[in-house]
């Protein structure tokens, strides 16, 4: 009996047939009503070949079918066009279908953005139709192109693992997050004081604008950095940007009221009441994640701005009565990936540990000093090469030197304008399109500008840098960060299956923090599900390594509570 199946659909009918390793179909063609009939007529354990996740699974969800296994012909071949130097190319199945004809190839459909509590594709622009044996034989080419990569198995895993994310994000955007939205709104009211009628700006808004320009001593409108620009310019100072770090540094009063403003008019256009009105739905907050939406594979949002959560306002992720929130967070997961991927025995013997990695390294040439190891760590994942950074470095490069080798080596690639691979596969374009991905190549600033990580399925940005060596630092970041992506996903998949068989629901998924949402009595069960879910993605991933994948849990009935 083949574990893999193709199911697709002709002009309404609904086919399957099984296939063979080689993606050749070893059987006659089954025909069946419909999606969830055709499925529950399989084996249990069979690996779904269909065109697309997005379009399939929320129909079987729909009619109450989970399926344990897929591939997904449509990720495949994005992943497989980036591993070949064409990401940027028309990714449908229709478009695969041309190309292996030689035939013109039709663009991508334009992709909607996401409304407010939608679940269904149902009014999405319709992709271009493909016959069912024309489906086939595109996964039956996808097979072939597989093991023609740099190391096919591992082409395959990061197949297997973006798939298997297709189907979390397909039940996480059906499940939702609990959201409890009278809590919501106390939160609003405490921080930012009562609504105008009209639509105007709350009370406590009201009042730092009035402070802020009383300060000035003109009407200003703080919302507007020009405006605050000029108005520091008009007193005679001198202001590159209105943020945190800047402004602290500043002798005026209108300093202390614009950074109060700045704060919460980010939490009233990004998470107020038009927010609260437009993205809940009877107690669960429903984005639409979209797996592989950056270069790096990291996961984005198609609106809704579910990855940018601000603390204040977690305080409104409520579990449902009887239940808990497990909310895991991965451990200094970079550095660990980092020790992984170069193999550099000093830094897996540190990363082999469960406790502060950073601590770890301080104590092998940093004089215990954890705030300079951690920086040196972080400078050379991220390229701070200079000052302080070149020094820290130089001091890393002596105690791990093949860890700093790898990503040394990544950044050259970069800079000479060569492809450069996370340890599964997924591939950096080369330097041309769009700049979209710039800000994951520099160190994070805790008050950058919130970024809207949002876009349509299936994008996939190029990147774009004013010169070689900006393009260096990112491709240094992008085999550790995507790298991280590649755990990450096969760790999604393991501890999907390990929650098969308990009424715990995955809810959220933020690159290196995950929230399962479970009955109280599962809680204990779940922890252990995470942790053994990430070594086993570690191994899966890895290989047999010392390095360990801990995560910090916290089993809490508000979200705001595990941090």
């Amino acid at each position: 009996m083949s574990e893999r199946w193709a199911l697709g659909e002709d002009e309404g009918t609904v086919h399957t047939v099984p296939l063979a390793p080689d993606g050749t179909p070893i059987g006659p063609v089954l025909t069946h009503r419909d999606l969830a009939t055709a499925v529950r007529a399989a084996p249990a354990a069979t690996r779904w070949v269909w065109r697309s996740t997005h379009a399939t699974h929320p129909q079987l969800l729909t009619a109450g079918v989970r399926v344990t296994r897929c591939y997904d012909i449509e990720a495949a071949e994005q992943l497989l066009l980036g591993h070949e130097g064409r990401l940027g190319e028309p990714r449908s199945a229709a478009a695969a279908w041309a190309r292996l004809q030689n035939a013109p190839v039709p663009p991508d459909p334009p992709q909607r953005g996401a409304e407010p509590g939608s679940q269904s594709p149902l009014f999405e622009p319709q992709p271009t139709p493909v016959p069912f044996d024309a489906l086939i034989q595109v996964y039956a080419e996808q097979q072939r192109r597989h093991g023609g990569a740099t190391h096919p198995d591992r082409m395959r895993l990061l197949t297997a693992g973006e798939s298997a994310g297709m189907l979390v994000a397909a039940e996480m955007n059906r499940t939702g997050l609990p959201w409890r939205a009278d809590v919501h709104r106390a939160v609003l009211t405490e921080l930012l004081g009562e609504r105008y009628p009209g639509g105007g700006e709350p009370r406590r808004l009201a009042e730092l604008t009035e402070e802020i320009s009383s300060a000035f001593g003109r009407r200003v409108r703080p919302e507007l950095p020009a405006d605050v620009l000029k108005a520091f310019a008009e007193a005679g100072i001198k202001v590159q940007s209105t943020r945190r770090w800047e402004l602290d540094g500043i002798d005026h009063p209108a300093v202390a009221p614009l950074l109060a403003h700045k704060k919460l008019y980010r939490i009233y256009t990004a998470h107020g009441w038009g927010w609260l009105q437009d993205w809940v739905r009877h107690g669960r907050f429903r984005p639409e994640y979209l797996p592989g939406g950056t270069v790096t594979g990291r996961w984005v949002t198609n609106g809704g701005g579910a990855l940018q959560i601000p603390k204040v306002i977690r305080r409104a992720v409520i579990a449902d009565p009887g239940w808990r929130l497990v909310v895991a967070d991965a451990a200094q997961m970079e550095p660990r990936v980092l020790a992984a991927i170069s193999r550099d025995p000093a830094l897996m013997e540190v990363a082999g540990q469960a406790g502060d990695l950073y601590q770890a390294v301080s104590d092998r040439g940093f004089r215990g000093d954890r705030a300079m190891a951690k920086l040196a760590v972080l400078g050379a994942v991220y390229g701070q090469t200079s000052g302080d950074g070149l020094k820290h470095l130089a001091m890393l490069r002596r105690r791990f030197p093949r860890a700093v080798a790898y990503v040394d080596e990544a950044a050259q690639a970069g800079e000479q304008g060569r492809l450069v691979r996370t340890w599964l596969g997924r591939t950096c374009p080369p330097a041309v399109g769009s700049a979209q991905e710039h800000g994951e190549a520099g160190l994070p600033q805790e008050d950058d500008e919130p970024r809207q990580t949002g876009g349509p399925a299936g994008w996939t940005p190029g990147y774009a840098s004013p010169n070689s060596r900006a393009r260096g630092r990112f491709t240094r970041n992008f085999v550790v960060q995507g790298s991280a992506a590649d755990w990450a996903l096969l760790m999604l998949a393991a501890l999907r299956q390990a929650l098969w068989d308990l009424r715990a629901e995955l809810v959220f998924f933020q690159h290196d923090e995950v929230i399962v949402h479970c009955p109280a009595e599962e809680a204990t069960e779940v922890t252990q599900a995470i942790q053994s879910a990430a070594e086993l993605a570690g191994r899966i991933t890895f290989g047999e390594t010392p390095v360990r994948f801990p995560f910090t849990t916290a089993v809490v009935e508000c979200y705001a509570d595990a941090k």
